[in-house]
């Protein structure tokens, strides 16, 4: 039994992951923990077991029980104490030999890690949030969206049972805004480890990236500082996305590896946005997935071709405007936890829309201007889209800074806008030449063709 997996899930809501008071706690080979204490003494400028137990998140008491394990092996010395916990060390000829061989296995220097074990019952735990959604909850993490109260339905659910979700629908309909929405639906925090140990080989977990610390006041005041506090993570991956970065991506410079998307997003939301636009096939992708998705355990691939279990414990959210039928069959939308469509707006949802997003700007707009704007709409035949209230007022924004004054929303504006943003031909027109309408060349006229 590891340290950690005697905890439960309340323990570790209410007081984190409890220090550790001995290293075979820790669950990590003692002499994997004193190669990694001898190579922050090479590194630190002034190394004492104060700064080395800072640097490797244990306890002072264990740290000083690694560093008199490596003073008696000959790996270094004590230079002197100036108080308690300032005891000072420097590296001997044996003990530089030493790092260098550890390098050579691993390059990894951090903090201390945690043992897969201990990592897998983590998550686990912590997987589920500790309080279910409501329909409140749910309108509170969308509450800067306009959606159909049938889509708030789908997603309490999906959010609940934290079933995967394939999203479709047009380009511009907000597909991206309600995937990205979705994490703050998930109450609570967790917590990850800084590194995952692995036969003597780190997996680097924390991502100042993806991950966001909590603040340190809403931490426990004692906990195995080897875990940090994070908010359930949201990863977002698009169209960069290949099959070998759902694999754990080795550093042959570092030495040691860095875990995968997915695996950063244990605990919170994975979002692969423009699914079907990835530098791999879609097919290739989803089947890489279909065991995870349907057991909640991934296999990675360590460099020397062992395989390792860990937890796949996210809600992953598929966003997409290509059509279904040409990403995936039935075989597999059958292993989706829900689907839905997000269908353009009506006219009074995009009112409303354009409503809410001149409000965070602090722009005023009259209902001359939206009767305009949904005019232009009607002559053109053009289909409504959720992002181009934003888009719009955006532009308008642009030829306010330009002309030199406060932004505001204008009929004039609106259809500068409009022009700008769905694209229009530029000719000459007589304003264009001023009092100098002949078109001659002068020094205030240089040139007109």
């Amino acid at each position: 039994m590891t340290h950690a997996a005697v905890l439960t899930r309340v323990e570790i809501e209410t007081m984190g992951p409890p220090a550790l008071e001995e290293l075979r706690e820790a669950d990590v080979a003692e002499s994997f923990l004193c190669d990694l204490a001898l190579k922050h003494v090479a590194q630190l400028p002034d190394p004492t077991t104060q700064s080395i137990s800072e640097e490797l998140r244990l306890p002072r008491s264990l740290v000083e029980e690694l560093l008199v394990h490596l003073a008696r092996e000959k790996m270094i010395e004590v230079k002197g104490q100036i108080a308690v916990g300032a005891t000072r060390y420097a590296i001997l000829e044996r003990g530089w030999s030493r790092v260098a061989r550890a390098r050579e296995l691993c390059g990894y220097v951090g903090p201390a890690p945690v043992s897969l074990r201990d990592y897998s019952h983590m998550m686990r735990l912590q997987a589920v949030p500790p309080r279910t959604s409501t329909i409140e909850s749910v309108r509170a993490a969308f509450r800067d969206l306009v959606l159909p109260e049938s889509l708030m339905l789908t997603l309490g659910c999906v959010i609940n049972s934290r079933r995967s979700l394939f999203i479709t629908g047009p380009a511009g309909t907000g597909k991206t805004a309600v995937a990205e929405r979705i994490n703050a639906g998930l109450p609570g925090s967790i917590w990850v480890p800084y590194a995952i140990e692995v036969d003597g080989q780190i997996i680097r977990v924390f991502d100042t990236h993806n991950h966001r610390e909590v603040a340190p006041g809403d931490a426990p005041s004692e906990y195995d500082r080897r875990w940090v506090c994070i908010e359930r993570p949201l990863v977002i991956v698009g169209g960069e996305l290949t099959l070998d970065d759902a694999d754990l991506q080795w550093s042959e410079a570092a030495r040691f590896y860095e875990a995968p998307f997915q695996m950063k997003s244990n605990g919170g939301t994975l979002v692969v946005d423009d699914f079907g636009r990835q530098r791999c096939e879609p097919h290739d992708l989803l089947n890489r997935w279909i065991v995870p998705l349907e057991r909640r355990v991934d296999y990675l691939t360590l460099h020397t071709g062992k395989k390792i279990e860990v937890p796949f414990e996210q809600l992953i959210v598929f966003s997409t405007n290509l059509e279904e039928k040409d990403l995936v069959d039935e075989a597999f939308l059958r292993r989706m936890g829900y689907r839905a469509r997000v269908e353009p707006p009506t006219p009074p949802a995009y009112v409303e829309i354009f409503k809410r997003a001149a409000y965070t700007r602090g722009l005023r707009v009259e209902q001359a201007c939206l009767d305009h704007l949904l005019n232009n709409y009607m002559l053109e035949h053009r289909q409504m889209k959720s992002c181009e209230p934003r888009d719009l007022l955006d532009r308008m924004t642009d030829i306010c800074l330009f002309e030199g004054r406060p932004p505001e929303v204008n009929v004039r504006l609106i259809d500068v806008a409009w022009r700008n943003y769905f694209g229009s031909s530029h000719g000459f027109g007589a304003q264009d030449f001023g009092k100098h309408g002949t078109g001659e060349l002068n020094d205030a006229n240089p040139l007109q063709i």
